[in-house]
């Protein structure tokens, strides 16, 4: 059984999902970030692959994504540094990046390396629905992978239907049509569309993504969705805090 699957299955609700940038702060940080969350219990991770015009991300996620960059992170050098990680880190792990790497690197060979790595499912913001049914679904197919889609409080009833109907894992639901970034709460915008998608009763089960940040934010995703992913807020605490255990430390702190 896929690992997203299984936790999903083992665990109905309050599923924390953290996102980071490969490659940051430092190069070589990437592995020891995956090991200090897995553990303090931290349940999937979304391991970013940084690229230079990251159009859905806010300015701590840019900018953790060009430090990246400018310290020598690739597709090719992440892959390296995964090789071995399933001897270290049991929970899901999901690669998000953008499409451009992905086609440079070739989508076949991306899912072949990402699956000799212990992935489990892949986030592609920018990948066209009708392109990721007619190239791409057959390939991750093939792999085992999941290929998580995103929805926005503006997408129809009709197009959840259709990505709940041909994608599996999970559906990452994006919380404002506005790009990565922490907030403090909730609009009612946005917890009326929360609960819209929820009682919608999708086959698939949903995290809530853009503007968690604190136990408040947490606890409303968690009451309309399984869970919440946090990235903006984690990164910065990679930016400030003095080590990579105590960022992942406060993390868990603030939303707990």
């Amino acid at each position: 059984m896929n690992r997203i699957d299984r936790l999903f299955e083992e665990k109905k609700s309050g599923i924390l999902s953290v996102y980071f940038t490969a490659g940051y702060p430092q190069f070589d940080d990437t592995v020891e970030v995956i090991e200090a969350l897995e553990k303090q219990g931290v349940d999937l991770i979304e391991i970013g692959v940084p690229f230079s015009d990251p159009m859905a991300d806010g300015p701590v996620i840019q900018a953790s994504g060009a430090r990246a960059l400018e310290n020598g992170m690739s597709v090719k050098r992440l892959f390296g540094q995964l090789a071995t990680i399933r001897e270290k880190v049991s929970i899901p792990l999901v690669l998000m990046g953008y499409l451009n790497p992905i086609i440079q690197f070739g989508f076949d060979n991306y899912c072949a390396e990402a699956v000799k790595c212990g992935i489990d499912g892949l986030i592609i913001p920018d990948l066209p629905f009708t392109e990721y049914m007619e190239r791409y679904k057959p390939v991750a197919e093939k792999y085992g992978l999941h290929v998580i889609m995103l929805i926005t409080p503006e997408t129809s009833e009709e197009r959840i239907r259709l990505i709940d109907e041909h994608t599996s894992g999970f559906i990452y639901m994006v919380s404002t049509a506005s790009v990565t970034g922490a907030k403090n709460s909730f609009g009612d915008q946005s917890l009326a569309y929360f609960r819209r998608v929820n009682a919608m009763k999708l086959k698939n089960p949903r995290l809530i993504g853009f503007g968690i940040s604190n136990k408040d934010t947490f606890d409303a995703a968690c009451r309309e969705a399984s869970g919440a992913i946090i990235g903006s807020k984690f990164i910065s605490l990679l930016g400030s805090e003095k080590t990579i255990g105590g960022a992942v430390k406060k993390l868990v702190e603030a939303i707990r």
